[in-house]
């Protein structure tokens, strides 16, 4: 009886131990995703409160680099490349920056993001874009560090910072135009040779329609031209000889055949002798 007591009272003093009390952050995690044309821009970052402190010149100094809000770094992420202010910023990850001042501040967008606060040592190669903004007075307190993306286009947008009874922007532009004309022009001039491919092995194994993958497959051959490569005449083999023209995958095995041994290629070398063998060919 007495080893049972203990027992339990080991699992109690155990339980009691390993408890933790739980309580809300001083500065707690946020993360802003925001869609601007065709490019995802993502914010994480922590938010300190005023808590009737001064913050500006005071909490956080004029001239002096700060952290752009609390705990780790703040971290902007683009998925396609932008142009901050002039500078060309490429898809990827950013630590952001500040030096405060009482009529504009200094952001800075700094490629290493593995910071608690600022940077031990600076490295100034490592700065994507330094861009100055305006601050404006807004005519109420803003108890908590807030981030936006705000002003939103088809081609950009602003990084907005609202904090006590400051307002600051920063632009950015994103590539919309260059991505969207590329993709109206990839359209209106009808697909590509890998296209006519893709659908045509597609049908192929699907067990489709194998005159459709034929007649597409013979467009991505004829659009690459003397360049086709082996494994696309591999397949054309393939789909002729399931749509029953023997002489066609005859024909197209031995192109295949031919341009694989140039390239040195020993699977697909095999592969196309063991068809033309299996086709009676050889």
């Amino acid at each position: 009886m007495k080893t049972i007591i203990s027992s339990i009272l080991i699992l109690v003093l155990s339980f009691v131990g390993s408890a933790q009390v739980e309580t809300p952050q001083p500065s707690p995690s946020s993360k802003l995703e925001q869609k601007v044309g065709l490019t995802d821009v993502t914010i994480e970052y922590s938010r300190p409160s005023m808590r009737g402190r001064t913050i500006f010149g005071d909490l956080v100094p004029y001239g002096k680099l700060w952290r752009f809000g609390a705990n780790k770094n703040t971290v902007i992420s683009f998925s396609e490349d932008v142009v901050i202010d002039g500078y060309d910023v490429k898809a990827g990850s950013y630590a952001i920056f500040a030096i405060p001042n009482a009529e504009s501040w200094e952001i800075i967008f700094y490629s290493d993001t593995q910071n608690w606060g600022t940077p031990a040592n600076w490295d100034d190669a490592k700065v994507a874009a330094r861009v100055t903004a305006k601050t404006h007075d807004i005519p109420f307190d803003v108890e908590t560090f807030t981030l936006d993306i705000n002003n939103l286009s088809n081609d950009g947008a602003t990084i907005d910072v609202i904090w006590e009874k400051t307002y600051l922007g920063v632009p950015f532009e994103v590539p919309t135009d260059k991505a969207v004309t590329a993709s109206i022009n990839k359209i209106m001039n009808g697909p590509g040779a890998n296209d006519y491919f893709s659908a045509a092995v597609y049908y192929l194994q699907a067990g489709k329609d194998i005159n459709q993958a034929k007649e597409w497959i013979d467009k991505a051959i004829t659009m690459a031209g003397d360049k086709a490569p082996f494994w696309q005449l591999r397949q054309q083999s393939l789909i002729y000889a399931k749509a029953g023209d023997k002489q066609g995958a005859i024909a197209a095995a031995k192109k295949s055949l031919s341009a694989a041994e140039k390239a040195g290629n020993a699977d697909y070398v095999k592969m196309n002798k063991d068809s033309l063998k299996e086709w009676g060919a050889i």
